[in-house]
């Protein structure tokens, strides 16, 4: 039970751990993108990249990789998608480490429970083979004792296997975003030009008509 009652520790510390450092407002700080966009229209990658570096998160990390990449003048975009690809990979690495760990408690969790059956029934076959069935409390104690061991280790498992599952899942959404707006970034940068999502649609229309 000693190493069960841990891992419900451990478990209650990384599901509130990935509560707060993985909210998609902290990984991503949307409220950069305006900005970000500006610089890129107007290619200013030395402040954009100084602009990451004082605001470290796994959006501006990955974005700054991708802008050491377009300090020349003749910059090549398959370097940066490559750069960028590997710092996604690094964050992406680090990040789902505390996610895995729920994961590793789901899948041992219940095992340890097993090992607290097994032997609570050891004890209950040893109890029957020396004292007989003259002391059915005695041998209820042992059966109980190896029941709890077993619940106790799937009411931890079944938690945790559902906060990783939903964590990661979350953590695959604000990947996919990340993607999203690194492409909008670095095509604003390519072309010198706002991505039509971010641009004024009424606007474009008076401008067509």
């Amino acid at each position: 039970m000693i190493p069960i009652g841990i891992l419900s520790v451990a478990m209650i510390f990384f599901i509130v751990q990935n509560l707060i450092s993985l909210r998609e407002k902290t990984l991503l700080h949307k409220e950069m993108m305006p900005e970000f966009l500006d610089m890129m229209v107007k290619g200013d990658v030395l402040p954009a990249l100084e602009h990451c570096r004082a605001n470290p998160t796994m959006f501006t990390l990955v974005f700054g990789a991708g802008l050491e990449r377009c300090m020349d003048d003749d910059v090549n975009f398959d370097k940066v998608k490559e750069s960028v690809e590997e710092a996604s990979v690094e964050q992406m690495t680090q990040l789902m480490k505390p996610i895995d760990y729920l994961s590793i408690i789901g899948a041992t969790s219940p095992m340890l429970g097993l090992l607290g059956t097994v032997m609570g029934m050891i004890k209950a076959f040893q109890t029957m083979g020396s004292q007989g069935m003259g002391k059915p409390e005695v041998l209820a104690g042992n059966i109980g004792e190896a029941l709890i061991t077993t619940a106790t280790g799937l009411i931890i498992a079944i938690p945790a296997m559902a906060f990783f599952f939903y964590f990661k899942k979350r953590f695959d959404k604000t990947l996919a975003t990340l993607g999203r707006n690194l492409s909008y970034l670095f095509d604003a940068l390519e072309t010198g030009e706002k991505p039509l999502t971010f641009m004024d649609v009424e606007a474009l229309e008076q401008l067509n008509d």
